[in-house]
């Protein structure tokens, strides 16, 4: 027995209070293995700094990167019937849902929000893929659909960023009901000539895919994110080939014209406000006029005493 480990240490940090280290202090980068201090990706907006990957971050730190300020009103989500159908697989959905909403803190996977992007008031819809895969439900449905209108009635542009694994398999065909709806919603937004952009991240598919997350006037992608309706290993099963490097990612998609441009995280608030503002035609800043040049017999004369 080793007295010092076993006894003088422990009493040592017993009396000088030893403070816990928390376990995500090292963020390792999926893509390269290297370890990354969790405070310098926080400040790049979870983008690795070496390797640009993008790491999946929550609805309030998304809003918060992209809003001014990161100040934002946030939009109450409409109340549902919960658990229409009764489901329960290998647990019931009611504790499903009670375990994301404690994991999340959110009612659902929708979260929005009114503010303004330099200065523009836009109104901002996020999927959360940690709440249920960001599964589209009766409540994120309404949620999306009241952000939609919300943005119809202040006559502001519509951002919405997409992250989901489809359908919400609990809610049945109550579930697949809410991409026609939310179809109409985005019909309306249209009908009153207020631009729709799309931000397609990391995972794009299923049911969203073929709904909403597809029909806005401009679609932008994040690097490497996976965006289709099957995923990829389905694909393969059925057709029973080798599907080419990188299909469903978000640079594949942009070569065969899916997506209209690829754009990184931190620059993401910067190319939606120019977007925006043609969009809107908003008007162009007025430069500085410049100081009119007089000849100088006329400044002689202007100077010169009245005779």
């Amino acid at each position: 027995m080793n007295w010092i480990t076993n006894f003088v240490r422990p009493k040592i940090n017993s009396m000088l209070g030893r403070r816990d280290i928390p376990e995500n202090l090292w963020i390792k980068d999926p893509e390269s293995g290297e370890m990354v201090f969790h405070k310098d990706l926080e400040s790049n907006q979870y983008v690795i700094p070496s390797s640009g990957h993008h790491m999946k971050i929550s609805a309030r730190e998304r809003l918060k990167y992209f809003f001014d300020d990161g100040k934002y009103e946030a939009l109450e989500n409409p109340k549902v019937f919960v658990d229409p159908l009764k489901f329960r697989d290998e647990k019931r959905y009611l504790d499903r849902l009670k375990d994301a909403r404690t994991k999340t803190g959110m009612e659902d996977a929708i979260l929005s929000g009114l503010g303004t992007i330099e200065g523009l008031p836009v109104v901002a819809t996020v999927q959360d893929f940690a709440f249920m895969g960001g599964s589209l439900g009766m409540a994120a449905g309404d949620a999306i659909i009241k952000a939609f209108e919300t943005a119809v009635a202040s006559k502001r542009p519509m951002i919405l960023f997409a992250a989901s694994g489809g359908a919400r398999m609990q809610e049945g065909i109550l579930s697949l009901m809410q991409l026609p709806r939310t179809t109409v919603a985005v019909d309306r937004l249209k009908e009153a000539g207020l631009p729709y952009i799309v931000v397609l991240t990391n995972p794009t598919t299923g049911g969203v895919t073929a709904s909403y997350a597809m029909l806005g006037d401009v679609h932008i992608a994040e690097p490497g994110a996976l965006i289709g309706f099957a995923g990829p290993r389905v694909i393969e099963q059925t057709i029973r080939e080798k599907l080419p490097e990188g299909f469903q990612r978000a640079e594949y998609l942009m070569e065969h014209g899916m997506v209209d441009m690829v754009v990184s995280r931190l620059e993401l608030k910067a190319t939606i406000a120019r977007l925006l503002k043609i969009l809107m035609k908003a008007p162009a800043p007025q430069a500085a006029a410049e100081p009119e040049i007089l000849p100088p017999a006329v400044v002689e004369q202007q100077v010169s005493p009245q005779a």
